[in-house]
Parts: C-alpha cells; sequence; structure tokens
C-alpha cells in the first residue's frame, strides 16, 4: 500500500481554470478586483452583510477581537481543546484568555463550560465548533446576550454546517473563518470575518491594510497590519465555495463508512459523538480518542510504519508552553480536554482515501489491538 496522507487538499478541474484564469487576467494581488467577488460570494453563503477576507484565519481571529474596543485585561473565555491560533489572537488583543473544557462525547464547548468559568469580568466568548461538529450554539449566544458579553464565533472548522437550521458562520457579532488546504473550502491560505454592522467592517477594512487612505495615500493613522488575501487565493477560495456540496456529501459518506467500522472497536475506540439531534457532523476530519490501554504515540509510529500519515489531536492551550510562560498563566485542571489532547488521533479523509484504503486502514489499527491483546483473535 502506498503513503496514504492524512489529508490532501480536494481540488476539482474547475478550481484549476478559475485560477489560470486569474493569472491570465492578472488578477493576482489583494486589490484585485476577484477579492471583492469572493466576498461576495461568502456573504451569501454565510447569510452575512459584509465580509472582509484575510490571509490567514489567524489574521481574521486577531482582527476580530482587536476591532471590539476591549480594555486591556478583560478576559475572554475560549475552549483550551482548540487551535493555539485563538490563544495567539486574545493574547495579542491584550486580552485575558480563560479556558473551559469540552464535552467528552462531542468534544465541543457547551453551555455549562461557558457558564463554569463565566465571572463579572467576562468581555467575550469565542465560540469555536470544532471537527466539524458545532458547539452549544443557541444556548451559548442567549448566555451572552442576556449577560452583555460579546460572542465571537470561529467557523473555520464547521464550513456549511448548521445548528437549529441556522448556519454556522452567523452566530453573534462576529464571525472568523479559515481557507486553509485541508478547509471544506480552501484557498490554500486565506482566512475571512463576517459581520452585519457597517462601522465595524469599515474599521476591519483599514486593519487589513496598513490603515492605508485613498484620500491621504501613504499618510497613516494606525500601526496596522497587511493581512490582505491575495488575488490568487480569492479565485480559488470563490470556485471552491461552488463544490462545498459535493465536498460535504463526499466526505459524509466516508464517515459512515468510517462509524460503520470502527463500531467493532467502540470499547477502546470512540468517535465524536452527536448528543444533540441539533447538528449532523460535517466531518472536517475523523478523530479517534484512544482507551488508556494504548498509548497513541506508538499507534502513530504503527500506523506510519504501515504507511499511513495520522496527526495527534490539539494539544490543551492550558497546557501548551507558550501559555505557561506567560505572566498570566496559572495552573488549572481541564480533564477531557487533556484526555484528547494526549489520546485524540485522525486519521486519513478525503478523495484520495477510497473505501479500499479506509478498510485497510481499519484493519491495521484492529490488528494493532490484537497485538495488544485488547480483542481476540
Amino acid at each position: 500500500m502506498k503513503y496514504i496522507n492524512v489529508f490532501q487538499p480536494i481540488i476539482f478541474y474547475k478550481d484549476i481554470f478559475n485560477v489560470t484564469k486569474a493569472l491570465i487576467k492578472k488578477n493576482i494581488s489583494g486589490s484585485s478586483s476577484i477579492v471583492k467577488d469572493f466576498e461576495y460570494e461568502l456573504c451569501n453563503l454565510f447569510d452575512r452583510k459584509y465580509c472582509v477576507s484575510t490571509s490567514n484565519g489567524t489574521a481574521a481571529l486577531i482582527i476580530a477581537l482587536e476591532s471590539q474596543g476591549f480594555k486591556e485585561n478583560d478576559e475572554v473565555i475560549v475552549p483550551s481543546f482548540t487551535i493555539i491560533s485563538c490563544l495567539l489572537a486574545i493574547v495579542k488583543a491584550g486580552l485575558k484568555p480563560v479556558f473551559c473544557d469540552v464535552d467528552s462525547e462531542t468534544w465541543n464547548m457547551t453551555i455549562e463550560n461557558v457558564k463554569n468559568v463565566a465571572t463579572k469580568n467576562t468581555k467575550a466568548v469565542l465560540m469555536v465548533h470544532t471537527y466539524g461538529l458545532t458547539a452549544d450554539a443557541d444556548e451559548i449566544e442567549i448566555f451572552c446576550k442576556d449577560n452583555n458579553i460579546v460572542l465571537i464565533e470561529d467557523a473555520s472548522e464547521a464550513h456549511g454546517q448548521f445548528y437549529n437550521s441556522r448556519k454556522c458562520g452567523t452566530y453573534g457579532k462576529i464571525s472568523t473563518l479559515s481557507f486553509y488546504a485541508n478547509k471544506h473550502i480552501t484557498s490554500g491560505e486565506g482566512g475571512a470575518v463576517l459581520l452585519d454592522d457597517k462601522e465595524n467592517y469599515l474599521k476591519l477594512r483599514q486593519m487589513i491594510n496598513l490603515d492605508f487612505d485613498s484620500s491621504k495615500r501613504f499618510q497613516h493613522d494606525n500601526l496596522y497590519e497587511n493581512y490582505r488575501i491575495s488575488g490568487l487565493s480569492a479565485a480559488l477560495g470563490k470556485s471552491q465555495i461552488k463544490s462545498i456540496k459535493k465536498i460535504i456529501d463526499f466526505k459524509n459518506k466516508q464517515a459512515s463508512y468510517y462509524n460503520l467500522l470502527f463500531e467493532e472497536l467502540d470499547e477502546y475506540i470512540k468517535t465524536q459523538k452527536i448528543s444533540s439531534t441539533n447538528s449532523n457532523n460535517q466531518y472536517w476530519v475523523y478523530g479517534l480518542l484512544l482507551d488508556n490501554k494504548i498509548n497513541r504515540d506508538n499507534l502513530v509510529k504503527h500506523l506510519n510504519d504501515k504507511n499511513i500519515e495520522s496527526r495527534p489531536f490539539f494539544w490543551p492551550l492550558h497546557l501548551q508552553n507558550a501559555y505557561l510562560n506567560l505572566d498570566l498563566s496559572k495552573k488549572i485542571n481541564l480533564p477531557v480536554s487533556e484526555s484528547l489532547g494526549s489520546q485524540g488521533l485522525y486519521i486519513p479523509m478525503g478523495k484520495h482515501v477510497r473505501k479500499k484504503k479506509q478498510l485497510y486502514i481499519f484493519n491495521v489499527i484492529k490488528n494493532y489491538l490484537k497485538d495488544l491483546k485488547l480483542i481476540n483473535e
């Protein structure tokens, strides 16, 4: 069996055509018309009035937080089980991260998780949808409204996802997206901020473009970054939007087959569960949570020896050296996040992984459990 990558970008011939077309028309810079076209399509897809595209998802998170007018050391609740970009954006904005745990079955933040750490100093909640499944979006939004807390939604891993028939990307004051190569919609690298407030939108426009003002060019009132997406990336992203349903349908079918296979190993390997009827999993990745009798790192090495790439889950933010080295860090215990970080991994998904390869991956893992004497021959 040839080496099976954990992911490969899902690129169609039309995507190649549209990027080539942008090249021919010289629509390659961040100021080209294709960028505005991409943003318009994103507004339509996510039912938002305004969109500001960015160079990546991290940049989207940074400007989303920095644009809200928070005071230094205001507290932001964020799940510990998520990408470090969330911590970076909070700290860069001069804010204090307050980590919450996640649900043991959905691996997402719940309203109970939020309430457990909320205080009178909580000024924002960064609600992250993880691995294609949603957080308790409606309940968290209501809690934030009732307590005058700003809700910022990170829907980077939930393109095309719904909660209670409402689209992810429509929650709270502002939502962010990433279009990294493994996302349902990819632009190679890229991100976006979605919102409905015009004043905030105009501010974000300045924040991604060095505070350039066409009326007084090369005179700047603020030291803002250059976070613009390129025209070529926008061309790919715009083309990808038309394929999102096809991509999600394919990955859902792929996940259904994995689900069928891994039911046999449920005593020792858990998959991400849907505990609510409000959401279906869109399977950005296919994750496995291992019993403590299985050494995750040894299994990763074993899979690699069998030409199967796998990747560990997010390492919890509250255990990151980058956080522990900060003056604001404090020791906390978040058992679910810690278990996911030490015992979780995800396995190959995508159009390059057909049923034959899925079965091969499953059998390698099953035989590994046999070697450990956890299941019978």
